[in-house]
């Protein structure tokens, strides 16, 4: 997409019908003081209220705004995947659409990207949420994503962030990955920093999030730190399983054969046995589930051109030109 604005506000919203009018004029009103062509790029998850309505009379009334429409609902990190397909900006920022956020912070996220980070996620400090259904989870689940992924951060969760767009192109969102971007990213070598942003108590409708939620993240979690570990290498990890697996298997197997031809022990139910045997066979198909995982990553790094390294820059002659034309050029 040719990119004519330095920045897009990008916002996925269900069913926010009486935040989406406030929302607009906050974003609006931050954008119109600030020296930089900017866009404000809503997406309707498929609202079953007035939230499309609204979002469309505000787009006749004002050209920089998109408004992108999905057929039904499909959650948040699709939604948010569709406002960065159809986002413009070289720079992309992120925010909830219940007022929670505050626009008033893009600037401080625009002033932090401009020091060389690649992403800035904000932070929220003094969240104002309930504590047992909200904040004491989120806290348990920023810790061990941190301590899992080795992307330490405060708020995984906060929707607010800033990107690149050189991020963003490089990731691909699926299921919850959403809030998993900056640990993703950390995979292409990207710096990343964090800053302490207002929250703000919810005014108008109700929390999509809840408790429930908590077993998908750590789903998710376990898909981020294999992506992060072994996305190019899966028998690495499906191999070890399986030597160990295979190992401790021949190994009970081979005490039991000493038991029974020096010691004249039965075999006869012995659970061991069964152990020894069930092992083997575990440490069999993991090993083979490796070999068939790789040939599945080769066909998807070769079949889609994925690349295994991100180059930051070059310096020096373009790649393109000749080796002989290098060779003839004279020095002035």
């Amino acid at each position: 997409m040719e990119r004519f604005v330095d920045f897009s506000v990008v916002v996925p919203l269900y069913n926010e019908e009486e935040n989406v009018q406030l929302l607009y004029e906050e974003i609006h009103g931050v954008l119109k003081g600030m020296d930089a062509r900017s866009e404000i790029v809503f997406v309707d998850d498929g609202s079953r209220d007035s939230t499309l309505a609204r979002l469309e009379t505000i787009q006749q009334q004002d050209a920089g705004v998109k408004v992108v429409s999905l057929r039904r609902n499909f959650g948040q990190t699709a939604a948010m995947s569709a406002g960065f397909d159809h986002a413009g900006g070289a720079v992309i920022i992120t925010m909830d659409g219940d007022l929670q956020n505050d626009p008033h912070d893009i600037p401080k996220l625009l002033a932090k990207l401009d020091e060389g980070y690649d992403v800035v996620t904000g932070w929220r400090f003094d969240r104002q949420d309930a504590l047992l259904s909200r904040k004491l989870p989120s806290m348990m689940a920023n810790r061990l994503i941190s301590w899992v992924t080795g992307v330490s951060l405060h708020d995984y969760g906060c929707t607010l962030k800033a990107f690149r767009r050189e991020v963003i192109e490089n990731i691909n969102l699926y299921g919850e990955m959403h809030r998993f971007i900056p640990a993703i990213a950390s995979g292409m070598g990207i710096s990343f920093t964090e800053i302490k942003v207002n929250h703000r108590a919810r005014r108008f409708g109700t929390s999509k999030y809840g408790i429930s939620r908590t077993i998908r993240v750590v789903l998710d979690l376990m898909t981020v730190k294999f992506l992060l570990s072994y996305a190019t290498r899966p028998l690495h990890v499906f191999g070890t399983v399986g030597i160990f697996s295979s190992l401790a298997g021949f190994l009970l197997a081979l005490i039991l054969v000493i038991q029974r031809q020096f010691f004249g022990v039965a075999l006869a139910d012995r659970p061991l046995l069964l152990l020894a045997v069930l092992l083997i066979f575990l440490g069999i198909q993991f090993i083979t589930i490796g070999l068939l995982a790789e040939l599945v990553v080769r066909t998807y790094h070769e079949s889609q051109k994925k690349p295994i390294y991100y180059v930051r820059k070059v310096l020096g002659a373009p790649p393109t030109t000749p080796v002989s034309a290098l060779a003839d050029r004279q020095p002035e």
